[in-house]
């Protein structure tokens, strides 16, 4: 019995770690895509003045 725990403990553990894995890849691609878009807009704004 106390195997089955344990080795469902370990299960919820690597889901919750590649979930939180998963969520910061997100966050940095988002990151990448909103840093990338700040410097276009610089670029089209700047210029003009």
């Amino acid at each position: 019995m106390n195997e089955k725990l344990t080795s469902d403990n370990f299960e919820i553990n690597d889901y919750i770690l590649n979930t939180e894995e998963s969520d910061y890849k997100n966050l940095i691609t988002r990151l990448k895509e909103i840093s990338a878009t700040i410097t276009l807009l610089e670029k089209k704004y700047l210029d003009k003045v």
